[in-house]
């Protein structure tokens, strides 16, 4: 054979080796949808306007996704080990595990192990064809870009503002006051313990020395927004399909943003929640003392004005959050991807923001445990709402099912786009649980939750159908007495299902089970 025909060969062989992996690789890929993943820090499932729960928060574009698609209306999620309950929520996400499960991956051994063998829903993603990018919040112990393959932003758990440099030893030292019955409220710094009242100016929102949101120059919520539309711009005309994952700090804490927000909530127009309390009668014994970090942002005893400033700082970061949103929307539309693009908004958790005398996250009543969850798309109808209970991290099941991926083994949580499309209207769980560390622990069954809290020996049941405000505990009267012991029952089987070792038995005890 002569050289010429042997070079030829050899050309003619390469083109057909190309040719076949290009076509395998564009039939992996080809009619696969885009996913635009936007996840939000403390959002309550009742801060978006179109929901119908709440009147006084302003949100055209949460609104958008609420009547373009579905919302699920019973959102949840599992848990936490430790007080910063947002990284308990991402790890189960990224991972999809159930919380006493994902709580391994809590460590930086653990983590590198699941970075080498692929095992996170964006490497999922990358195996499976898609371009895949984060910016914003990621707060794992794990390096964002260790995962994504494009990361423009990775921000920190929170918002340092320039007065709090070392919040854990914050922290430790209020801890160390408050247990020798000192007034703690001297090492408050500057945006804690406020306001004390009427006059109290000490913090302003839109006081960009303060750094926190302002750090950089640009507040990070519309970072992200740039961040979102940069990349949506470039993706354009991009052929393989893309995996967005943009995580929003707000409206966690600091609770900062421009000037024309808060002039938008005018204090007289802010309602005091019906479940105001000046304390919470068991906040030491569930884990949320006056030294809790998100409690003390507050003061002790709660006030009704302090309550209200609260609540105008936080509506008025939802909104600012939401104009960015509104951004990314945009920006999509007008790339021409809108159409083969699904959209997930969802939060970590909710908050409580003066509710039952609380203002953090670390309790098993729903403004906390809650969090609002829409899915559009194609084939999706519009302004369909689902009532049956779900967790939010069923958010990775929905894009691997999207995707065309099989579901692996280690992937506990379930894909939601069979109720999505309307295709099914029964939740994957006969019962929907919750947890924080040692101190907390509920269940919700049929329109009814038990909230446990074993250090106080304190049981409390609500019918979230009649009383969704959670203001009318039913635990002691003889009416309810089965159904008590019935959901007791009911959660010893799902402490066994997820793996949830805490010994309760003071309770069943008290309560008649034993």
């Amino acid at each position: 054979m002569n050289i010429k025909l042997r070079i030829t060969k050899s050309i003619l062989f390469v083109f057909i080796f190309n040719l076949v992996f290009s076509g395998q690789a564009q039939k992996t890929t080809a009619g696969k949808p885009n996913i635009l993943f936007i996840f939000a820090d403390d959002h309550c499932y009742d801060a978006i306007r179109a929901l119908g729960i709440n009147s006084e928060i302003i949100t055209p574009n949460l609104d958008r996704l609420v009547e373009s698609g579905v919302s699920f209306n019973n959102t949840y999620n599992m848990g936490a080990w430790q007080p910063a309950v947002c990284v308990a929520s991402r790890a189960m996400l990224i991972t999809g595990r159930y919380v006493w499960e994902a709580k391994q991956y809590d460590s930086n051994k653990a983590q590198n192990l699941l970075k080498e063998k692929g095992h996170t829903w964006p490497q999922l993603m990358e195996k499976a064809g898609y371009d895949t990018y984060m910016s914003g919040k990621f707060h794992l112990k794990i390096a964002a870009d260790s995962i994504f393959e494009q990361v423009a932003h990775e921000f920190p758990g929170m918002p340092r503002n320039a007065f709090v440099s070392d919040y854990r030893g914050l922290v430790k030292k209020m801890k160390e006051a408050y247990e020798k019955s000192d007034d703690i409220s001297a090492l408050m710094p500057n945006g804690y313990n406020r306001p004390v009242s009427e006059q109290d100016t000490t913090w302003l929102p839109w006081d960009k020395s303060k750094g926190g949101y302002w750090k950089g120059g640009k507040h990070w919520s519309e970072v992200v927004g740039d961040d979102g539309v940069n990349f949506i711009e470039k993706a354009k005309n991009e052929e393989n399909p893309f995996f967005m994952y943009l995580a929003f700090n707000a409206p966690h804490d600091p609770r900062q943003s421009p000037k024309e927000f808060i002039d938008m909530y005018p204090l007289d127009n802010i309602a005091v929640p019906k479940s105001f309390l000046p304390e919470y009668p068991y906040k030491n014994e569930i884990g949320c003392p006056s030294y809790l970090r998100d409690e003390a942002l507050a003061p002790f005893p709660r006030t009704a004005y302090s309550i209200k400033v609260n609540r105008q700082e936080y509506y008025a970061i939802i909104t600012h959050m939401d104009q960015q949103i509104g951004r990314i929307l945009d920006a999509l539309e007008a790339s021409g991807k809108a159409d083969n693009t699904y959209i997930f908004f969802t939060a970590d958790h909710g908050l409580a923001v003066g509710n039952h005398g609380l203002i953090g996250k670390q309790n098993m009543y729903e403004h906390s445990m809650r969090a609002p969850l829409m899915v559009s798309g194609p084939k999706i109808k519009k302004g369909r709402k689902v009532d049956a209970p779900v967790y939010l991290q069923d958010v990775m099941a929905s894009a691997l099912d999207l995707a065309d991926i099989e579901k692996p083994d280690f992937v506990q949580f379930n894909s939601l786009m069979p109720m999505a499309f309307g295709n099914a209207n029964k939740s994957a769980y006969s019962a929907i649980y919750g947890c924080y560390v040692n101190k907390q622990r509920m269940i919700r069954k049929d329109g009814f939750k038990l909230i446990m809290y074993p250090k106080a020996n304190v049981i409390k049941l609500f019918n979230l159908k009649d009383d969704p405000l959670e203001l009318n505990d039913l635990a002691g009267t003889k009416k309810h007495q089965k159904r008590v012991s019935e959901l007791l029952k009911d959660f010893l089987d799902k402490q066994k299902e997820y793996k949830d070792k805490l010994d309760i038995s003071s309770l069943y005890v008290k309560y008649g089970m034993f």
